[in-house]
C-alpha cells in the first residue's frame, strides 16, 4: 500500500446523516487490522465536528472485521458544549464490531510539561525492522515478514535488535522509530488519522518480552481489546517518532501496554494505552 492509498483509506464515502462507510486494503489479511478501524473511526468523528481538534478517544474492539466487506460507520452527537465537543462512533458490518469514544476541545494555553523521552539512537542508527528477520526461526521468521510485507507504508525500526535474539534480556520495555515511510499530505486531520493508524503497531509484543516472545509466534494467540490514545502536540506521522512501550502487568490471558510517541525532536506528541489478549493456542 502506498501513501496515496493510505489517504484514499481514511476517505471515507457519506452513507447519509453522520454515516460513513470505509473499505479495507486488499493485502491478504484475514482481519480488519484494528490501526484501520480507529483512524476511519476517527475520520467519520472528525466529519461532525467544526473548528475543535481532538484530544482523546477511548474505543474498544468487538469482533474482528472482515476485510472483504466494507464498514460502516455510524456517528452519534454526544454533546456540542462551550469548550468540548463529544462523540460516539460505532463501526458495523451486520453486527457492530467497534466502538468509540472521542472528545474534541477548543484550544486553550494553560499549564504546560512534559516527560522527556529515554535515550535513543537516531532512527538513522537503527537497523530495518527486517534485520530482526536473521534473528527469528521458524514460523515466527516467515510470520513477521508477512507482516512487514503487508503494513507498509508503516515503517518501524527498533533501536535495539537484540529485543529479537534468542538470549534477549527480558526487559518490560522497548523502544522503536515509527513513520508512515512516504510524505503525506499537509492537511493536520490527516496526520491525525495516520498517528492513530500506526498507534496500534508494535503495542502488544512490548507485553511478550519479559517471556522470551514476539507476537509473531505461532504458538500464540494475540489480538487487541481495547485502544486509548491521548492528542498532546501537532505531529506529522510521515516524519519519525520515537515509540516508547512498556507492559506493567500481564494476567488471565490478556496484558497492558503503555506507549508515549515522541517527535524527533524530543517533543511528546501523544501518549497511548492498550489491553490485548495474550492467549496460548494449547488453551483454546
Amino acid at each position: 500500500m502506498t501513501a496515496d492509498e493510505l489517504v484514499a483509506l481514511f476517505d471515507l464515502a457519506p452513507a447519509g446523516k453522520d454515516c460513513f462507510t470505509g473499505l479495507s486494503p486488499h493485502n491478504g489479511w484475514r482481519r480488519v487490522f484494528g490501526g484501520q478501524v480507529l483512524a476511519q473511526a476517527l475520520v467519520a468523528a472528525e466529519r461532525t465536528v467544526v473548528g475543535r481538534p481532538p484530544h482523546s478517544l477511548h474505543a474498544y474492539f468487538l469482533l474482528g472485521g472482515d476485510p472483504k466487506k466494507p464498514i460502516m460507520y455510524e456517528v452519534e452527537r454526544l454533546r456540542d458544549g462551550r469548550s468540548f465537543t463529544t462523540r460516539r462512533v460505532v463501526a458495523r458490518q451486520d453486527a457492530a464490531i467497534f466502538v468509540m469514544t472521542a472528545s474534541f476541545h477548543e484550544q486553550e494555553t494553560g499549564l504546560d510539561h512534559a516527560a522527556p523521552p529515554p535515550p535513543a539512537p537516531p532512527p538513522d542508527a537503527c537497523a530495518s525492522a527486517y534485520k530482526a528477520l536473521e534473528m527469528l526461526e521458524g514460523p515466527s521468521r516467515f510470520r513477521m515478514k508477512g507482516m512487514l510485507d503487508t503494513t507498509w507504508p508503516i515503517e518501524f525500526r527498533p533501536t535495539d535488535l537484540g529485543r529479537y535474539a534468542p538470549d534477549a534480556n527480558r526487559e518490560t520495555r522497548q523502544n522503536f522509530w515509527t513513520r508512515i515511510g512516504e510524505r503525506l499530505p499537509d492537511d493536520p486531520a490527516l496526520h491525525r488519522a495516520a498517528l492513530v493508524y500506526l498507534s496500534d503497531m508494535t503495542l502488544l509484543d512490548a507485553a511478550l518480552r519479559p517471556h522470551g516472545m514476539t507476537i509473531y509466534d505461532h504458538r500464540l494467540q494475540v489480538a487487541s481489546l481495547d485502544h486509548a490514545l491521548w492528542f498532546h502536540r501537532p505531529a506529522r506521522a510521515d516524519e519519525w517518532l520515537l515509540y516508547v512501550q512498556d507492559s506493567p502487568n500481564a494476567a488471565n490471558a490478556t496484558a497492558l501496554v503503555r506507549g508515549l510517541l515522541y517527535a524527533e525532536d524530543g517533543t511528546l506528541v501523544a501518549s497511548v494505552a492498550q489491553e490485548g489478549l495474550l492467549r496460548r493456542r494449547g488453551d483454546i
